[in-house]
C-alpha cells in the first residue's frame, strides 16, 4: 500500500489531533518502555500544544488514515512518530527523506533510552555531538543532540 506524505497547518487541522494523539500514543508506547504510565499521561497534555508550536508537520497517510508525523521547526527535527502497527516499513525513513529534502533539517534530540531510534538516526547519516542528562521539560531523561553529518 502506498504512503502519502503532506504538510498540514495544525491550527486549520483541529480535527486531526485525535489521530495525531493516537499515533504519538501508540508510538510512544513500543518506543518509549522507559516511560510509565504517569509520564504517558502527562506528557500526553502538552502534545497539542507542541503539535500547534511546530511550524512545519508532515503527516503520512496510508489508504486515507494518518498512520506518523514528523514536525520541524528550522532545520530541527523536533519528533517523529510512526503508529506501532506501521513500524518496519519504511514510513519513518520516508518522512525523515522528506524533511531534510524539502525543509533541510540536519539535526535533532532523542531520548538516550530510546536505542532503536538512535540506531536508525544514525542509519540515516545523523551523529550524537552531545547530550543533557535532562529532558526539555527539566525530566530525568537523558537526550542525545544529534547533527547530519
Amino acid at each position: 500500500m502506498a504512503v502519502t506524505i503532506k504538510e498540514v497547518m495544525v491550527e486549520k487541522q483541529d480535527a486531526a489531533f485525535a489521530e495525531l494523539l493516537r499515533v504519538w500514543e501508540s508510538s510512544v508506547r513500543v518506543t518509549h518502555s522507559f516511560l510509565s504510565e504517569r509520564e504517558i499521561g502527562r506528557i500526553k497534555e502538552y502534545v497539542p500544544e507542541a503539535l500547534r508550536k511546530t511550524p512545519h508537520l508532515l503527516v503520512a497517510e496510508e489508504d486515507g488514515a494518518l498512520v506518523a508525523f514528523a514536525g520541524i521547526s528550522g532545520r530541527k527535527l523536533e519528533m517523529l512518530f510512526v503508529a506501532s502497527d506501521k513500524r518496519g516499513r519504511g514510513i519513518g525513513k520516508e518522512l525523515l527523506q522528506c524533511a531534510i529534502d524539502e525543509h533541510a533539517v540536519n539535526e535533532l534530540t532523542v531520548n538516550e533510552q530510546n536505542r532503536a531510534a538512535i540506531g536508525f538516526y544514525e542509519h540515516m547519516g545523523f551523529k550524537a555531538y552531545a547530550r543533557s542528562d535532562t529532558d526539555e521539560q527539566g525530566g530525568p531523561y537523558q537526550i542525545l543532540f544529534m547533527k547530519k553529518i
